[in-house]
């Protein structure tokens, strides 16, 4: 295995830090450091660009952003355990890498861009934890003013969220982040990684997403696109004149109003038709006595 850099191999800076991975955190630690400089340069031009990244762990990932030119790495880690190691290269890396200690989940990472891009947008670079990459990615998608921080976002996810991500209609994985992703991004699989690439292995293959943000998706309210498409495929195999009857709406004047047969599935409707059925939704309920 070839080093990327002049620092211990990540094996000996685990052992030396007494890190393992915790399944609570959904952690699963990549160690070949030619992969994470492959996914570091799947993020796209690094040079003169802010990168955040999410759940560096002990860092292999950090590392290669930083090797292959990222101009500076914001990285946001929950486990207080890998802060020792992160410092160690922020220290052979002086002032192109901060480490936030916090989850993910509450930081508000769109002002840390704000107040660190330069007005420029960062990109997403990021060995997900898996136990959190659904909700991460869902409130990327949904992030408010659009076009986002983020220009781009380069995130590994277990084969089947991916596989749900890129998904589109007659898909048996098309569902709920299909239809977001779908979007406001233009997304695909870019390569998978079999388990035995970390430690510990994981049960299943993980796969490499690229997600690109649309400048102008169709607009729509995107807690109504939730509500629409939760209740569609909440019974998926069901027409949607059954399957819409819980948004207090008839469904057949819901679905007359946005164009769609009522004999049609969820599985069947593609992005635009579901921003048509919100739209319609919103205007059947204000115009409602």
């Amino acid at each position: 295995m070839a080093q990327i850099d002049d620092l211990p191999p990540l094996r000996d800076v685990i052992a030396r830090h007494e890190l393992s991975a915790l399944k609570s955190l959904g952690q699963n630690f990549l160690l070949d450091l030619n992969l994470t400089a492959r996914i570091a340069r799947a993020g796209g031009p690094l040079a003169d660009t802010l990168i955040v990244e999410v759940g560096p762990g002990p860092g292999g990932l950090t590392r290669a952003l930083l090797a292959e030119g990222a101009g500076k790495v914001v990285a946001i880690e929950r486990d207080r355990r890998c802060l020792a190691a992160l410092a160690e290269i922020a220290a052979h890396y002086p002032g192109r890498l901060e480490v936030i200690e916090g989850d993910a989940l509450e930081v508000d990472i769109g002002r840390i861009v704000a107040e660190q891009g330069g007005g420029k947008q960062a990109r997403l670079v990021a060995n997900l934890p898996y136990n959190v990459a659904t909700p991460l990615l869902v409130g990327w998608l949904r992030a408010e003013p659009w076009p986002a921080w983020w220009a781009s976002a380069t995130l590994m996810f277990q084969r089947e969220v991916a596989e749900r991500i890129v998904a589109t209609p007659d898909d048996d994985h098309y569902g709920r982040l299909g239809v977001l992703a779908g979007w406001r991004t233009e997304a695909r699989i870019l390569f998978d990684l079999a388990p035995s690439a970390f430690t510990p292995p994981p049960k299943v293959t993980s796969s490499v997403v690229r997600l690109i943000p649309r400048e102008t998706p169709l607009a729509v309210d995107p807690d109504v696109l939730e509500r629409v498409v939760a209740a569609a495929f909440g019974q998926r195999r069901k027409m949607l004149r059954q399957s819409l009857k819980g948004l207090g709406i008839d469904p057949a004047t819901l679905l007359a109003a946005a164009g769609i047969e009522p004999t049609r599935r969820a599985e069947e409707i593609d992005v635009a038709g579901f921003v048509r059925l919100a739209n319609a939704l919103v205007a059947g309920k204000t115009k409602a006595p």
